[in-house]
């Protein structure tokens, strides 16, 4: 369902490693919002929730939440850092449009 690559699976695996509280994977999830229609929220998490799809990539665990699925079925996550700025970058083919950030899709 979601590709992870080296790079953001050495962010993810960083930050679970640092966080000031539990956490043992990644939460990807789809919400209504941002300048395209959906944005993507990314963030640490204990542990699946009921209807979670729980996906197991480099050692690292990723969960999706039932309403977010259909909306990240394919989609790559990558990570870049640049002198400007740094964070995860969408790859999903289920876009129609997405914002110049590219952290809003449609």
């Amino acid at each position: 369902m979601i590709t992870i690559t080296e790079k953001a699976i050495v962010v993810v695996k960083d930050a679970l490693c640092q966080a000031p509280q539990p956490a043992n994977g990644l939460r990807i999830a789809v919400q209504v919002g941002g300048c395209a229609g959906l944005k993507y929220l990314v963030g640490l998490d204990n542990g699946p929730r009921e209807r979670d799809a729980l996906i197991e990539t480099g050692g690292v665990k990723v969960f999706v939440d039932a309403g977010s699925q259909p909306h990240v079925a394919g989609l790559t996550v990558d990570f870049v850092a640049g002198s400007q700025s740094s964070g995860f970058i969408f790859d999903n083919p289920n876009t129609r449009e997405k914002c110049a950030c590219g952290k809003s899709f449609s």
